[in-house]
């Protein structure tokens, strides 16, 4: 079939008649200027003011450390307490963007007084941090490790992009004050002192892994608001590229070094996603062995070579068999394509039915 496309000088007028129309509903919009659109025209902060503040939330104050410290309890409690609230609560408190979007504007500016004293005070908030979260865990004595914490020790991708996304947006924040509020959420969407906290509890309970993985987490949020924000700060004529070359070039090369272990564990979770789903599906569509259960969990986790999946469910006492497990697992691997040991833990069910007395 072939299709033959003739030129319409009619169709040409009604486009340009509606990108006309178009154009003139914006500049309306524009000229009415409400307040709703200033801060489109508003001009960066001048550099001097701008200094004076990045060089005020680079100080490592006595007010700085007890913020610091105090978010750190907030937090810990909250990772302890598995509660999502409070661990919030924790980042709006915590200081610690300051200084790190005083090493963004120091890169940009090719400040290296300024870079030595917001590393160093970055550095005095990371071990204070860690340390008031290991004080605080071991104190309680709790070894529960709970979705909270769990989140924060495999990071991935999906961390960079926010890290990336914060870095820009607290960049821009700091270079104009009718936005300047913005500088909490920002706190929140990147948290930096959970990881941390993360990493404190980790190494008061032994969980080395733990503490790996909330310190990745961490030094990806803090490398890319760096770099972004460095960038963020050289568009708005901020330093100069020939100043910044040094350090972007330093921190263009620890990303590429966390890419890595974040690329891995981003395939990771893509194929964990995709068996899951897989293994719902083959359950709930292609079996009745489970038509009697109410599952409760299914775990998957990546092995060399194969596929570990912990399942658990509730379910009537021998309404599940050793041997449907096992033809389950074989159909399942061929499914998938994967070698998998499947690992079933059933609750015994007893089913309790009143009798209906409305009849």
């Amino acid at each position: 079939m072939t299709v033959l496309l003739t030129y319409n000088p009619r169709y040409v007028t009604r486009l340009k008649l509606l990108f006309r129309k178009i154009n003139n509903n914006l500049k309306k919009l524009w000229a009415q200027d409400n307040g709703e659109w200033h801060w489109l025209k508003e001009k960066p902060v001048p550099i001097a003011s701008l200094n004076r503040s990045i060089w005020r939330l680079s100080v490592p104050s006595f007010s700085f450390h007890l913020m610091l410290g105090l978010s750190a309890i907030i937090a810990t409690l909250g990772l302890l307490a598995n509660s999502a609230a409070v661990i919030i609560g924790a980042m709006i408190v915590a200081p610690l963007m300051g200084p790190i979007v005083g090493m963004a504007y120091s890169t940009a500016m090719g400040n290296r007084r300024l870079l030595r004293r917001s590393s160093f005070t970055v550095l005095k908030g990371i071990l204070v941090t860690i340390s008031v979260a290991w004080f605080v865990t071991s104190v309680i004595g709790l070894d529960t490790v709970d979705t909270e914490i769990m989140s924060r020790v495999k990071p991935t991708l999906i961390d960079f992009g926010i890290a990336m996304a914060a870095g820009a947006a607290g960049a821009f924040a700091n270079t104009r004050r009718s936005i300047s509020s913005a500088m909490p959420g920002v706190a929140i969407a990147v948290a930096l002192v959970p990881p941390l906290s993360v990493v404190g509890i980790g190494l008061a309970q032994g969980e080395g892994d733990i503490a790996f993985g909330a310190l990745l987490l961490f030094l990806t949020n803090l490398i890319c608001i760096v770099f972004f924000g460095s960038l963020v700060f050289l568009f708005q004529s901020y330093g100069n590229l020939n100043r910044a070359k040094k350090g972007l070039a330093m921190s263009t090369a620890a990303m590429f070094l966390l890419g890595i272990p974040l690329t891995l564990s981003m395939r990771e979770l893509i194929i964990t996603k995709n068996v899951r789903h897989e293994i719902e599906n083959f359950i709930f569509d292609e079996t009745e062995t489970f038509a009697q259960s109410d599952i409760d969990s299914i775990v998957v986790t990546p092995k060399q070579g194969y596929l570990k999946v912990d399942m658990q469910l509730a379910a009537p006492i021998n309404s599940i068999t050793q041997n449907q497990i096992e033809k389950i697992q074989t159909a399942l691997a061929q499914k998938i394509g994967k070698d998998i040991y499947l690992n079933v833990e059933v609750i015994p069910l007893k089913r309790l039915v009143a009798p209906n007395k409305t009849k």
